[in-house]
């Protein structure tokens, strides 16, 4: 059977990856329906979402923030899931990247994305106390205060969730391993609860190896040691955060996917931002667009297909003629994909 999926290009360069994208996607011949609400319809967009398989999503510079908001709040897509692999042909800093190949799980719902924020004045009548200060907050004025929130549940699923991918990474022969990072030793009520849970759960997976660091040493071993990582699950800010981190070390955004999942729903947008300042000019990286619509394929039961296409796409890295300026080439968008479509 067809699949319905929302269409949301996003703005400035981004439309220049998902069309020719889409294109590829259609050459594949999957019987996939393509449905384009308006985004500045937000009632048209949720219907059009609702009804849908999946959504694909373009970056947003503002225009499509509030289709955005219900892909991730509206549909309660809790596990934002960045694949860090690197392949032949990717302009990598490091001097041996090969092996790397982890994924890093993102709470994608809480944390200091709750928005909750205000000027430090407002804690007046809190009694909220700062312990590196020695008073209360309100004390602290001018300024401006933001809420961390790390609840049990909402860490319990998203760990739950990267150990049960571990547990499939490892029959498809990766380690089995997951590693949690936060800063629970200055944060021992809040992030040493993400901490918490995420031990309890390790132990319902024993087979499943389990580490923990603090995040300023996590982010050192991204660098030093990423083919020791195999499924990485973090709170939502250190996820952002690091998971663009990591794709510097195998060569940049550009080369970045991301897949967003709930219980009954989900989407997928590359992970790097609008591009404005080559919008117009036909040279940005499609790889993430085609790499996420890899994501979704394999969501919707394609698997074939998503292999296929990856294979594809790491066809023409590996022979280096057709890549995009970000990674040494000198090939427009459009003839990067169409050399992956030559290879499909």
């Amino acid at each position: 059977m067809g699949k319905r999926i929302v269409v949301i290009e996003g703005e400035d360069a981004a439309p220049e990856a998902m069309r020719p994208t889409l294109e590829l996607l259609d050459h594949l011949d999957l019987g996939l329906e393509w449905l384009r609400p308006e985004v500045t319809d937000f009632e048209a967009c949720r219907r059009a979402i609702d009804g849908s398989d999946a959504s694909f999503f373009g970056a947003t510079s503002g225009r499509s923030a509030g289709v955005i908001f219900y892909l991730r709040w509206g549909k309660q897509t809790f596990a934002n899931v960045r694949p860090i692999r690197w392949f032949p042909g990717c302009a990598s800093p490091l001097r041996d990247p090969a092996g790397i190949d982890f994924v890093i799980v993102r709470e994608n719902l809480e944390d200091l994305y709750v928005c909750a924020e205000g000027d430090l004045e407002e804690l007046r009548s809190s009694g909220l106390r700062s312990s590196t200060a020695g008073r209360e907050l309100a004390d602290l004025a001018p300024g401006a205060f933001a809420v961390k929130v790390i609840t049990e549940a909402a860490s319990e699923r998203v760990v739950r969730f990267s150990f049960e991918l571990a547990r499939q990474r490892r029959a498809a022969g990766h380690r089995g391993k997951v590693t949690c990072s936060s800063k629970y030793n200055m944060l021992p009520k809040s992030d040493g609860l993400f901490l918490k849970v995420a031990r309890r759960v390790a132990a319902d997976y024993p087979e499943i190896d389990f580490e923990s660091f603090i995040v300023d040493d996590f982010a050192r071993r991204v660098v030093a040691t990423p083919q020791d990582l195999d499924v990485v699950v973090l709170p939502n800010l250190y996820g952002d955060i690091l998971s663009d981190a990591a794709a510097g070390v195998i060569g940049g955004l550009g080369l970045a996917p991301s897949g967003c999942y709930g219980e009954d729903y989900a989407y997928f947008e590359s992970a790097h931002g609008t591009a404005p300042d080559i919008a117009g000019k036909n040279v940005i990286n499609p790889t993430a667009t085609i790499l996420s619509a890899v994501l979704m394929l394999e969501h919707l039961g394609f698997a074939d297909a998503a292999a296929g296409l990856r294979d594809a796409v790491e066809a023409v890295y590996a022979d280096g003629a057709a890549l995009t300026p970000d990674q040494g080439g000198s090939a427009s968008t459009t003839s990067f994909c169409d050399a992956v479509a030559a290879r499909i």
